[in-house]
């Protein structure tokens, strides 16, 4: 079984991987996040998840082009928009899309992503946009909300152990924003 699984950083991909290796998965990860900003948090963030696939020659990696203007073209007028709120989910649309597009391309039968990992993530979203995905690229979904049963504990265990790169906020300009805010809130 192959699968082409989505991610945007080390942290939140390490427990996954090591899930879908368990279950018997061929994984493929694939490195799309237009949203990432600014370019350095996106190189940043690519350099950390090559150097923990180094150690894990059995998944290879492909890197997606760095299209931010598509991304900021899609969410033009959400900007003020909250986490986790219309914004988030047409960012989890275009991710997964082109991820399920790029599977069907190359021939997997299943695709998926860690983006449910995140407590700041909706998983039912994802689940949602991931099966409507399948259907239409004739693929298989792993449909899968990786935070439950300590997923995202654990991820975060061994982010730690690694001593991985973590960034402080989901990776859009957006988000920076609204990171600054609650940090001047708890000050």
């Amino acid at each position: 079984m192959r699968i082409l699984f989505h991610t945007c950083c080390s942290p939140c991909a390490c427990y996954p991987v090591a899930e879908l290796q368990k279950l018997g998965f061929e994984v493929t990860i694939f490195y799309y996040n237009p949203n990432i900003w600014p370019v350095e948090e996106y190189q940043a963030r690519l350099m950390e998840l090559k150097k923990y696939l180094a150690a894990l020659p059995a998944v290879k990696i492909i890197e997606g082009d760095y299209e931010n203007t598509k991304w900021l073209e899609a969410v033009r007028g959400l900007e003020k928009e909250l986490e986790r709120g219309k914004r988030c989910d047409i960012c989890y649309k275009l991710r997964l899309e082109r991820t399920a597009r790029l599977a069907a391309e190359l021939k997997y039968e299943y695709f998926g992503s860690s983006l449910s990992i995140s407590p700041h993530k909706k998983a039912e979203k994802i689940s949602q946009q991931g099966q409507t995905l399948a259907k239409k690229y004739g693929l298989e979904f792993l449909d899968r909300d990786w935070k439950k049963l300590g997923g995202f504990q654990a991820a975060c265990q061994i982010a730690k152990e690694r001593n991985f790169y973590r960034q402080n906020y989901c990776g859009c300009a957006f988000s920076v924003r609204t990171q600054k805010t609650n940090n001047k809130i708890q000050e």
